[in-house]
């Protein structure tokens, strides 16, 4: 494995255009550990991912510590909920400078229009820039979806007010036709001939970039490779 920060690196890193398309996915329990993996991976993306593991461990701690290694923060809590409690937490989230929230589509128009309110009004509050509510489709685990879902889907997020949309790499045709401003985040993203993990519908990210993805959200192709460092590169050249 290479050497994390401070070791050398096979390249001086991606430049800002790429950098800003790539989303690092921490998918662990523990902040020391996210740390480390974003320090040494930082020259090859612009934006980190925080699941529910790194938020139930570490909460609003591992926002601040992202934002200060200089990463744009990606909350992926996928929220669904009445839109009272959504519209409450998003006020709350949006007051700690994320810049990209997740909230599933799955809650209805209501439901994503508490919450994009909430998160823009608690960005005000705090004096940042609004922030981008993304709504989660389908999830790309799952390849049992019927083929009206992802289109209703994105219907919602248009009704809602969201900013862009989670979905696997083969709907980005769906959402260009039918929600062409929106912006498009395609997890599930793997390099040709790589382990696919629990993910039932990947792609590679020459193929989420052909077909229109905004943002390609990476994780264990990267952070579970023998080589993490080689891996980014890897993915940033294919970019």
């Amino acid at each position: 494995m290479s050497e994390m920060p401070g070791g050398p690196a096979p390249t001086d890193g991606a430049p800002d255009e790429v950098r800003r398309r790539l989303a690092l996915a921490l998918d662990v329990d523990d902040l020391v550990e996210a740390h480390r993996l974003a320090a040494a991976l930082r020259p090859w993306f612009g934006v980190a991912k925080i699941g529910l593991e790194l938020f139930s461990s570490d909460g609003p701690e591992a926002i601040g510590a992202l934002r200060d290694l200089g990463y744009q923060v990606f909350l992926d809590l996928k929220l669904f909920d009445i839109p009272t409690t959504v519209n409450r937490s998003t006020m709350v989230l949006g007051s700690l400078g994320v810049e990209y929230l997740t909230l599933h589509a799955l809650g209805g128009i209501d439901m994503l229009r508490a919450g994009v309110e909430g998160l823009h009004e608690g960005a005000a509050r705090a004096g940042l820039p609004a922030p981008t509510a993304l709504a989660v489709t389908v999830l790309t685990s799952d390849d049992t979806a019927p083929p009206h879902i992802v289109p209703n889907r994105v219907r919602l997020a248009l009704e809602g007010g969201c900013g862009g949309l989670i979905l696997a790499a083969e709907d980005l045709q769906t959402a260009r036709e039918l929600a062409p401003r929106l912006m498009r985040v395609v997890p599930g993203i793997r390099l040709s001939g790589g382990a696919r993990h629990d993910q039932a519908r990947v792609a590679t990210p020459q193929e989420a970039v052909a077909n229109g993805a905004d943002l390609l959200v990476i994780g264990r192709a990267v952070t579970g490779a023998e080589d993490p460092v080689a891996a980014a590169a890897a993915v940033a050249a294919a970019v």
